[in-house]
């Protein structure tokens, strides 16, 4: 009964940990904010820099 109580807080706690990993992307691919702007043919490069978006 113990190892089963270990289990259970083992398996609630690997997910509690799994579920908590957030990733964010700006959809730039990879590319850095100048690369995009040549790409898009922007005049500016503002708005694909993260934290410069208002």
């Amino acid at each position: 009964m113990k190892t089963l109580k270990k289990i259970g807080v083992m398996v609630v706690l690997g997910l509690f940990f799994t579920s908590c990993v957030a990733v964010k992307s700006n959809g730039n691919r990879g590319l850095p904010p100048g690369q995009v702007k040549k790409v898009t043919g922007s005049k500016s490069a503002k708005p694909y820099a993260p934290g410069q978006n208002k």
